[in-house]
């Protein structure tokens, strides 16, 4: 029991803030799902309704739909991008540890930061480029525009997700034996078998934990739209993440938007599992 005691005072103080801003309020939202309040004043209790309605909304059904294709389509990109660079950049010894410092830059960087800076480039920067060029597709903002709005927000994810991805997977390939790139190259294998046949099957449990990571972490943008686009045109760009705060804490719909928040980490729970297991047996 004394041995016992020190590592639980070390965990206790976190389990306790843990406890108190995470588990609590996640099941005060879970109760308030299950009511008509609105923020304030009072409530009555009215069952499953709001998670009813939520299927009928089509306003929530667009936010869905937009934030899973955006959310795949950057955590795709992501991992496809920052593997092909961390195989490049780790046969340069050299600048190894210059190059992933400057790749790990844009993860140090605030997110609204990196929003409002990007906001810049593609409304004042590029259209002034554009301008000059006389290109009629550069010299309007894609933030504007509702087909392709969404495309600035890919760029700007994918751009800042590969400063975490690419160091990792950098370290994933560094833990493969030279041995075994030695033996590749006695028996005649180019870069590219040696990728797909050797660098890949290796490194696939970091594919497996950066994909879960950047799924998540993607299904949840929230300040890049705000920076961005702040949803639009319109609501061409509102991810469920910003549906949730605008319409719950401003629109006056907090138990609405509360049992949109309870069915969407349901969502992204089921979508990590299903992860998890495909990587797992793909590891196998």
């Amino acid at each position: 029991m004394r041995r016992r005691k020190g590592p639980i005072l070390m965990v206790f103080p976190g389990v306790v803030l843990l406890f108190c801003f995470m588990t609590v309020p996640a099941l005060m939202g879970m109760f308030y799902s299950l009511t008509d309040y609105r923020g304030y004043g009072g409530w009555k209790f009215i069952g499953l309704s709001n998670y009813q309605n939520l299927v009928k909304d089509s306003s929530i059904l667009h936010s869905y739909i937009f934030t899973l294709g955006f959310a795949f389509l950057a955590a795709i990109l992501t991992n496809m991008i920052s593997l092909l660079l961390a195989a490049a950049l780790t046969q340069n010894i050299r600048l190894k540890g210059f190059l992933r410092g400057v790749f790990f830059l844009p993860a140090v960087l605030a997110t609204i930061v990196i929003g409002y800076v990007f906001n810049f480039i593609f409304s004042q920067a590029i259209t002034s480029i554009g301008k000059g060029l006389h290109n009629d597709f550069l010299s309007r903002s894609l933030l504007g525009n509702p087909q392709w709005a969404w495309v600035a927000i890919v760029i700007v994810a994918v751009w800042q997700a590969c400063a975490v991805t690419t160091v990792i997977y950098m370290t994933g390939i560094e833990s493969i034996s030279s041995d075994i790139y030695e033996a590749a190259k006695v028996d005649g294998a180019n870069r590219r078998q040696v990728f797909w046949r050797i660098t890949l099957p290796l490194v696939m449990p970091f594919v497996a934990v950066n994909m879960v990571l950047q799924l998540k972490n993607q299904l949840q943008v929230f300040d890049l739209v705000v920076a961005l686009t702040n949803g639009g045109p319109g609501t061409a760009t509102q991810s469920i993440s910003f549906l949730i705060y605008r319409n719950g804490f401003q629109g006056g719909q907090f138990a609405y938007q509360s049992a949109n928040a309870v069915m969407y980490f349901v969502l992204i729970l089921f979508i990590s599992l299903v992860q998890m297991r495909l990587f797992r047996s793909r590891e196998n």
